[in-house]
């Protein structure tokens, strides 16, 4: 077992816009009480991930500040040594950490990174850079950390993160050249796959059993009105669940969906790579959407500059994120 014991880097987006590493006392501790230079590669960590926050959607701010938070924990508590002198031989040897992390590195559930008390972010102490856990088949809850392994796409997620990390650092002139970029095809731990790949994707039978599923849940309980209107949305306008939430720069509402002059509906979508579009709503999805409105006391249908939310929760104001959304399909799954 490694005998350091690592602590969260970065927070929310938000949050980090606004940090102030007072604020943030073990934090602050721990990156400017060992080698001179943590500092500094923190602080282009932070710069790094205040880039994506600002051009890249929640969900990959999220994926690269996990990745990069490990990597840098890694240079500082294992390797101890700068990144910037980093060469293809030292991603190699990070790449076999990720494959066999000390079990104290591995946490087997969810945890904030930090805990706002008297007005100071503490660390949370159960947070753990890697996560395990039981399949929802498996009866047993209880998992052996020692038999963590990455899959093939959480390894390249993370050189993905390395790679455009060191990129972002090259652009910066704070590093001159790219190890990842190299070590990558040199990795031993990826498979190479050359097998005829299944798409996993509901079969029209399948979303029709889950629709169905969906509107005898809904008309037993109008509590799941909600989850029948996302299912819906998924189904019959092919949807994201990530088009339907609430993102910083975007908030779905009832008045992006719209009428032509040949009274066809369509639907404003901020969908991805940042791009608004619209999609047509087939005639078959006005009665789920007129059902969902009047489950909610609105009108039928929407009006032009309407502001209620598209998909409300069910306290507090504001739409649901795609944390939430997803719990509302897998309850329907989960019944199904």
């Amino acid at each position: 077992m490694s005998k350091t014991t690592p602590v969260p880097f970065y927070p929310t987006y938000i949050e980090l816009c606004e940090l102030k590493l007072v604020d943030y006392p073990k934090l602050n501790d721990f990156i400017t009480t060992k080698h001179k230079w943590c500092l500094t590669h923190w602080q282009w960590g932070k710069s790094f991930l205040e880039y994506t926050g600002r051009n890249k959607s929640n969900h990959t701010y999220d994926r690269f500040r996990n990745e990069i938070e490990k990597f840098l924990l890694w240079s500082f508590l294992e390797k101890k040594a700068p990144i910037d002198e980093f060469r293809k031989t030292d991603i190699l040897e990070y790449a076999d950490f990720c494959w066999k992390p000390p079990v104290n590195w591995i946490g087997t559930s969810n945890q904030e990174r930090f805990k706002l008390k008297n007005s100071y972010f503490n660390t949370n102490e159960s947070w753990r850079p890697f996560k395990v856990q039981a399949a929802k088949s498996q009866l047993s809850k209880d998992v052996d950390k020692k038999k963590y392994r990455p899959s093939q796409q959480t390894l390249t997620s993370t050189f993905t993160a390395i790679i455009v990390f060191y990129n972002y650092l090259m652009g910066e002139e704070f590093c001159y050249g790219n190890p990842a970029q190299i070590a990558k095809k040199d990795c031993k731990h990826f498979i190479s796959d050359t097998q005829v790949k299944e798409i996993k994707r509901l079969s029209s039978s399948q979303w029709q059993y889950l629709l169905d599923t969906a509107v005898d849940m809904a008309n037993e309980d109008p509590i799941y009105e909600r989850n029948l209107f996302v299912i819906a949305s998924l189904k019959t306008l092919f949807l994201r669940i990530s088009e339907l939430s609430e993102r910083e720069n975007w908030s779905p509402i009832m008045g992006h969906f719209w009428q032509d002059e040949d009274e066809n509906w369509w639907l404003k979508i901020f969908g991805k790579g940042r791009k608004l579009r619209d999609t047509t709503v087939p005639s078959d999805f006005m009665p789920f959407l007129k059902r969902y409105r009047l489950s909610r006391g609105l009108s039928g249908l929407p009006t032009s500059g309407e502001n209620n939310v598209l998909v409300e929760k069910i306290r507090g104001q504001g739409g649901m994120t795609s944390r939430h959304l997803r719990r509302l399909v897998q309850d329907i799954f989960d019944h199904a």
